[in-house]
């Protein structure tokens, strides 16, 4: 691959994107292999396209011999055709910029870019059933995770129970399937709840108009004072994370978009030997099932009973911990993943 010319279409132009900072220019890192910036009029022996690449323009691409890859790692396959903003999903990528020809139907756009594509990269088994139909090279891969180096060690608790949340600021609402628990559980605990996050927003257009502060939106939502919010980076999100008590992921089950998502965040947390409570999507009970724990909630009791029993219990904190950190450290190696991409680039380069 070292003599290859390798054109790759970058999340952000800094490359300081996170799936720019734990996907394939992590792995060209670790590999040595040089690339650059793709630019549609050249010709290269190889494309990397990622999921904010203009599909209009390489689902087309046809230059020289050139093998392409796409990486597509969320489940916009598994959106219904009813959904009003995949309707306008399609004129928001032209709008903002991101597409340069106005495709209307933009799940067509996902289906012709998986056509096009040699490989197609993406993060669980269900997406990968949805991408089949359209490229047979579909391979799984998740995120790389070392970056995370900040290990809880201390799992007592303070004079309040400490939550963590961490997301971009548009995943909030989901925090309504779980506002009455927390309100339930305050009455009877003291509560603070931390959020690591982007404290600006665009509401409209792929982020790019209708800013907002998360502040606002989070007085919206909840109707407790004790909340902190984090500007989200990199090196010191780990360090804020795992100063806290428990972590909560929660999630609309009825938004396929993020309902599909992988099992990165819970990972993460797992690898601060953060206990954290989840939504029971498919990807959080395979990796609670993985890890030899039951901290997935489906009803509001759920939620109420596995918090309380965590909130009270340090052992049974430093165990769900421990055994978190374990599997993440086992299932989601740098070694596993770099060999991971490897066997991709090997299935498309003879």
């Amino acid at each position: 691959m070292r003599d290859l010319r390798i054109g790759y279409v970058p999340y952000s132009e800094k490359l300081d994107h996170p799936a720019d900072r734990r996907r394939f220019p992590y792995y060209a890192g670790k590999r040595n292999i040089k690339f650059e910036f793709a630019d549609p009029s050249e010709t290269y022996d190889l494309v990397y396209v990622s999921q904010s690449g203009d599909l209009t323009v390489w689902s087309e691409y046809q230059k020289g011999n050139a093998k392409v890859i796409y990486d597509f790692i969320d489940s916009y396959l598994a959106i219904p055709r009813s959904n009003l903003k995949g309707i306008f999903r399609g004129l928001a990528k032209y709008v903002s910029g991101q597409h340069r020809y106005l495709r209307w139907d933009h799940w067509k756009a996902l289906e012709a870019m998986c056509q096009r594509a040699d490989a197609v990269v993406c993060s669980t088994s269900e997406q990968r059933q949805d991408i089949l139909k359209f490229c047979q090279n579909v391979q799984i891969i998740i995120d790389i995770k070392s970056m995370y180096d900040q290990v809880k060690t201390d799992y007592s608790t303070g004079e309040y129970i400490n939550l963590v949340w961490e997301g971009v600021p548009s995943t909030l609402p989901a925090f309504q399937e779980i506002r009455e628990v927390l309100s339930y559980l305050k009455t009877k605990h003291k509560i603070a709840l931390h959020l690591v996050t982007a404290l600006q927003y665009g509401q409209f257009a792929m982020g790019k108009f209708g800013k907002r502060n998360t502040a606002d939106l989070v007085r919206d939502l909840f109707d407790f004072d004790e909340i902190y919010l984090y500007q989200w980076h990199e090196q010191l999100c780990s360090h804020i994370m795992s100063a806290c008590d428990l972590a909560v992921i929660p999630i609309f089950p009825d938004d396929p978009l993020y309902w599909g998502k992988p099992e990165d965040k819970l990972l993460i947390l797992w690898r601060m030997g953060l206990p954290t409570i989840v939504s029971p999507t498919p990807a959080h009970l395979r990796a609670m099932e993985g890890a030899g724990l039951s901290m997935a909630c489906g009803t509001q009791q759920e939620w109420i009973e596995t918090l309380e029993h965590y909130m009270g219990d340090e052992s049974a904190r430093e165990e769900a911990g421990k055994k978190g950190r374990a599997f993440s450290l086992e299932y989601n190696s740098d070694e596993k993943i770099l060999k991971q991409w490897d066997d991709l680039f090997s299935s498309v380069i003879s």
